[in-house]
């Protein structure tokens, strides 16, 4: 009996922890098999399957040029160079998107929630949002995958 409860009990928790991803309809829809022709694996993975790169990896963790961070997927701009700092966190690092662009779900996948960030234009992953930003803006920190984006100079 106690394992019964206890099965009830998980999936219980399993249905709550459902992501928004079906009730969302993004402007920009592939195929996964587009998908995969259109990026190369690495941004495939984190984009399409929310993988993550490993820390200190990405081409836009230390890159402080001028201009507009793109989504890889769709070419929509997400976040202005203006918004960019250095969190040590070994990923880029915003505290603030262009004005609605992104889409916020929460991700359980590490067994406890979190606030992921998508493009709202066709729901592509591109990280996490966290509490610990600069104080003297936002607050916030948008930790993005460098995978996740393209950018462009100004």
């Amino acid at each position: 009996m106690k394992y019964i409860n206890f099965f009830f009990l998980f999936l219980l928790f399993l249905m709550s922890c459902k992501s928004q991803q079906n009730e969302i309809k993004y402007e920009f829809i592939k195929t996964d098999n587009e998908w995969r022709e259109q990026l190369d694996q690495m941004s495939y993975l984190v984009l399409r399957k929310a993988y993550t790169e490993r820390p200190y990896t990405g081409k836009y963790d230390n890159f402080y040029e001028k201009g507009t961070y793109h989504c890889a997927g769709c070419d929509e701009p997400l976040y202005s160079s203006s918004n960019k700092y250095n969190s040590f966190c070994g990923w880029p690092s915003f505290d603030k998107e262009i004005s609605d662009k992104l889409v916020y779900d929460v991700d359980y996948k590490l067994g406890y929630p979190r606030t992921e960030i998508k493009c709202k234009k066709c729901g592509g992953h591109l990280g996490h949002v966290f509490n610990d930003g600069p104080k003297e803006t936002t607050g916030i920190r948008h930790c993005v995958n460098s995978a996740a984006l393209v950018f462009k100079k100004s």
